[in-house]
């Protein structure tokens, strides 16, 4: 960490670079005493924080590390949502990174400790909560397991990372680093609660196979895009696991709990006025049986996954008005004379490269063509204006 990139000029400069970041490597830093590097890391690592941590975008004196690590670290909204899930009086981030989880720990804790083997990380960390006032945390340059070996916490807080050595097999927790089912039982004897973050790439049902004492599993997506798991674990939680589905848009914040043990009947029905796409931390939690009966739609077919009625409802996802339903035949698409559109396929033969490719459609516009299959497995399109 070089501290000379704080200092108010090399701020100002790092502020309000907006030139191509090839000139500045080109030219070479304007600075004695700091790299061009160290000045690109800054600007580069900075910009991506705009969106996603806006609270380190707009405070003076932050240190940002490599972009990489603004990469994988969790969005301020995730980590504010994780945050409302636990509580106590002392939490351990075994995983600490950059540090945002463990910020907004501090608003629910009254003791943070945030370790990170990455030392340089680890006073980088250090120093941004001290300029963004979080003044409950501690951080430790070591690792986690390590670190907790004779304390106790109220709950323990994990982010495990994926072996590089697994990139594309299916994803395993005993994939990661560290082994969260290998080392389960250490970690129960320095608390009495675990959260763990995962990938949105594991499947719930091997997690659930890989995991004992599973309390909760909450499925985050931001703006549609399933971002993270967090798996809620007690020490004496034998119980059915409940499901919290959530999903951050613009306008609304959509949610949907089940147990794992409900049971509901599908009705399933052919296309009415109506058209509901559950949101993507639903489609990942794979409740779809649920939704009929619980917001009175019927499903189209069994593995489409879309939803219909005649009345208008309220649904976690996107709803449409249908317009047109039309039989997937050469002579009934060629009458159509759409040139562009947003295209979607739910349980389709065809993908959207090749639909668009063959009907010459090209992509956006206000008309929304779901491709799908109906309950008496006839292929059709629906042709719908977004509500």
């Amino acid at each position: 960490m070089n501290k000379k990139l704080l200092s108010a000029t090399v701020q100002e400069f790092i502020i309000n670079y907006n030139d191509p970041l090839e000139k500045l490597a080109f030219a070479g830093s304007p600075f004695k005493e700091i790299t061009t590097q160290e000045l690109i890391q800054q600007i580069e690592s900075r910009k991506k924080t705009v969106k996603k941590l806006p609270s380190y975008y707009n405070t003076e004196g932050v240190y940002y590390p490599p972009k990489l690590n603004i990469e994988q670290t969790s969005s301020e909204e995730t980590a504010a949502y994780k945050a409302t899930i636990v509580a106590g009086n002392n939490i351990a981030d075994l995983t600490g990174g950059f540090g945002v989880d463990s910020l907004y720990f501090g608003k629910n804790f009254r003791q943070v400790d945030h370790y990170e083997h990455n030392e340089a990380l680890s006073e980088i960390a250090a120093h941004n909560f001290i300029m963004l006032n979080a003044r409950t945390i501690t951080c430790f340059a070591q690792d986690g397991l390590s670190g907790i070996e004779n304390k106790k916490y109220d709950v323990i807080y994990i982010d495990p990372s994926r072996r590089h050595n697994t990139k594309g097999k299916v994803f395993f927790l005993r994939d990661c680093e560290p082994n969260i089912p290998e080392v389960l039982d250490t970690l129960f004897n320095h608390t009495s609660t675990i959260l763990l973050k995962t990938s949105p790439m594991l499947d719930l049902s091997i997690g659930l196979e890989e995991l004992s004492n599973v309390e909760e599993i909450h499925v985050v997506a931001v703006s549609n895009e399933v971002k993270e798991l967090v798996w809620l674990l007690k020490k004496d939680c034998f119980n059915t696991p409940l499901i919290k589905t959530i999903n951050y848009t613009n306008e609304v914040v959509e949610t949907f709990n089940f147990k794992l043990s409900d049971t509901s009947e599908t009705i399933y029905d052919n296309p009415k006025r109506f058209l509901y796409e559950p949101n993507t931390a639903i489609l990942k939690s794979g409740a779809f049986h649920l939704l009929s009966d619980a917001f009175k739609v019927k499903k189209l077919h069994q593995h489409s996954h879309l939803y219909t009625s005649e009345a208008l409802r309220e649904f976690p996802g996107r709803r449409f008005s249908i317009d047109k339903v039309v039989n997937y035949s050469k002579k009934e698409m060629r009458g159509l004379h759409i040139d562009k559109a947003n295209i979607s396929i739910r349980n389709f033969p065809e993908s959207v490269a090749t639909l668009r490719k063959k009907w010459n459609i090209k992509d956006g516009g206000e008309l929304y063509l779901f491709f799908t299959t109906t309950i008496e497995n006839q292929k059709i399109l629906l042709v719908c204006s977004k509500l």
